[in-house]
């Protein structure tokens, strides 16, 4: 009995001549690759268990799902890796370079026959190529890390022929998509899906990485697609390897072995939430959009920069709309601005971003947020994926074409005049706003509390509320992070109880304007924040918050501690300790402020 594509490379990376379906075996690995996400629990295991690296040549981080280092978690991450990379001696594809998957092509760390590991989930892009790529957790990379092979259960395969001529509108993208049509994600969980008919033969290497990157979203192990005499001769190129041809014997076994005319083929797009709920895109022409990104590692390559810039060229995009556009690897936009496409871009009205992951990494551009409707050139639309509202998933070209109109539509019905967005109407505006209903009743001028007493000048509002945490919009959610990056006081947030008194030096909420260091002690019920003095607008933001601030020229005579309740007269300024009844004056609300806090704050 012969062997598919895939048993053919898992046997020739074991210690067996034949492998079948369902058996468990131990595979050498070509390239071990870790990325950000995840990079430093695969260090984290290492170091725990003792283990070191099997092949630092073999070894790789790529830092592709926050290439910005925008974001504090992931540059602590990186830096571990770094570090780490830099102990073991091996290579670090940095911020700099591009998502992993492509770079792993690119560069030749995989090639036709070969095994490639991951934390990358769409590691089986290698199918691309013809060669093994999968995506494993943290304990699985470790451990490939430390011992060069994993072992692997030999999936059943599968083969699917194309008849047919490919309609001229027809890309890459809409093949998957109608693949992920009619098999969902499920019906061919777990298997090796290989490609074959002349439609999968002329295919281009970056048509190959479209349709491979997909097999996630189908359930499959991978999409294998045989490799043509070009892509052979790509992989010699980046490789300098003699590589040869791994195809399926003629007697291999298929537990399913479907024809597909592709001549029936329509350009697709997929509803928000379900990658293979694809359906014609006319279903969803006229849809507004607030927003289109291209890019991911399923559309970021040079071909598919060409095909969104002869839509985007001339054109301009649509009122209100935001085009997001990030190529896969720098070099393919080195290679986009050596063509002048980023000038198309540019003048389209378009924003670029430095290579990388993008809408399906939060690390990056392309996320969206609540109502707002998004047609998108990734892999997955799933719930939250690329943020709270809707994405629809569609080829490079009818996402641009749908940028420039202002709503779904395909590349051939651009209209001459794109659609614009409604204005919001506002019953009130100005001195006509509904006036809110005041309450008479007036807020304590005198309070008790028990003091934090926290003997630091300068704390800033990064110690206060780190701008981790910025994208919190809720106060009530606040609370838990006050102080959370101020040493000695990171538990503050769980200890504090409502009534409490923070006492505090010089300068205190110096730096960033940031409200959400006012709010964050209104969240957890604090009564006030008493200080020698305070940055100039944190003063003012607690003074319209209202949350009461006091300053003090002097606390000595007070006798005061931590733990001790103190009780603070705002018109007096008086400050007294309760546990030995000595009073300090302190400086009272000024008119405003009083005026403000009565009031319930500035509005």
């Amino acid at each position: 009995m012969g062997m598919t594509i895939i048993e053919k490379i898992l046997a020739s990376h074991s210690k067996y001549d034949v492998v079948k379906p369902n058996e468990n075996i131990d595979i050498f690995i070509d390239a071990r690759v870790a990325r950000d996400f995840g990079g430093a629990n695969v260090v984290k295991n290492l170091k725990d268990n003792g283990m070191g690296i099997d092949d630092p040549s073999k070894t790789f981080f790529t830092f592709d799902c926050n290439p910005t280092g925008s974001d504090q978690k992931y540059a602590v991450n990186q830096h571990i890796c770094r570090q780490y990379a830099r102990q073991q001696g091996f290579k670090v594809y940095d911020i700099d370079a591009g998502i992993g998957t492509h770079l792993a092509i690119d560069k030749g760390l995989a090639w036709p026959g070969s095994t490639f590991v991951s934390t990358d989930s769409h590691a089986n892009i290698m199918g691309a190529i013809g060669a093994f790529g999968q995506g494993m957790g943290d304990v699985d990379i470790a451990a490939t890390f430390a011992k060069g092979s994993i072992w692997f259960k030999v999936p059943e395969s599968a083969r699917i022929t194309f008849t047919g001529k490919r309609p001229a509108n027809v890309t890459a993208k809409d093949i998957v998509l109608n693949i992920l049509a009619k098999y969902g994600a499920n019906s061919l969980l777990g298997y090796s899906v290989e490609l074959y008919g002349e439609a999968i033969d002329g295919l281009t290497l970056d048509e190959r990485i479209t349709i491979a990157s997909m097999g996630t979203e189908m359930g499959v192990i991978t999409i294998m697609i045989p490799p043509s005499d070009a892509i052979i001769k790509q992989s010699e190129k980046v490789t300098g390897k003699k590589i040869e041809k791994i195809i399926a014997d003629k007697d291999a076994v298929y537990v399913v072995d479907d024809v597909i005319d592709i001549s029936k083929y329509v350009p697709m797009a997929s509803k928000p939430g379900k990658p293979h709920g694809a359906v014609n895109v006319t279903e969803f022409k006229n849809t507004k959009i607030d927003s289109a990104f291209i890019g991911s590692c399923t559309n970021g390559r040079i071909e598919d920069l060409r095909e969104a810039a002869n839509i985007l060229r001339g054109r301009k995009v649509a009122p209100g709309v935001v085009l997001k556009i990030v190529p896969a690897t720098d070099e393919i936009w080195q290679q986009a601005m050596k063509e002048g496409l980023i000038t198309v871009f540019k003048e389209a009205g378009a924003m670029l971003s430095n290579a990388g992951c993008a809408g399906c990494a939060a690390g990056q551009v392309g996320q969206n947020g609540p109502g707002e409707v998004t047609i998108s050139t990734g892999n997955r639309n799933f719930p939250g994926k690329q943020g709270a509202g809707d994405v629809y998933l569609s080829s490079p070209s009818i996402v641009a074409a749908s940028a420039v109109a202002g709503y779904i539509t395909t590349p051939d019905n651009i209209p001459a005049q794109p659609a614009t967005f409604d204005s919001l109407k506002q019953a009130t505006t100005g001195a006509k706003a509904v006036e809110k209903e005041v309450k008479s009743e007036k807020k304590p001028v005198t309070v008790e509390g028990c003091v934090w007493y926290v003997k630091e000048d300068n704390i800033d509002t990064d110690m206060i509320f780190h701008n981790r945490y910025l994208a919190i919009t809720n106060i009530k959610e606040m609370g838990q992070y006050a102080f959370d990056n101020l040493e000695g006081y990171k538990d503050f947030a769980k200890k504090a109880k409502a009534g409490d008194i923070v006492v505090t030096q010089k300068n205190f909420g110096a730096g960033s304007s940031r409200q959400q260091a006012v709010d964050c002690f209104n969240s957890l019920g604090i009564h006030c924040v008493i200080a020698e003095s305070f940055g100039a607008i944190y003063e003012r933001n607690a003074i319209n918050a209202p949350f009461p601030i006091m300053t003090y020229k002097t606390l000595e005579g007070l006798d005061l501690v931590e733990g001790d309740t103190i009780r603070v007269n705002y018109e007096t300024g008086e400050i007294t300790n309760l546990k030995n009844n000595k009073t300090v004056k302190g400086n009272p609300f000024s008119d405003v402020q009083m005026e403000i806090y009565q009031n319930g704050g500035l509005f």
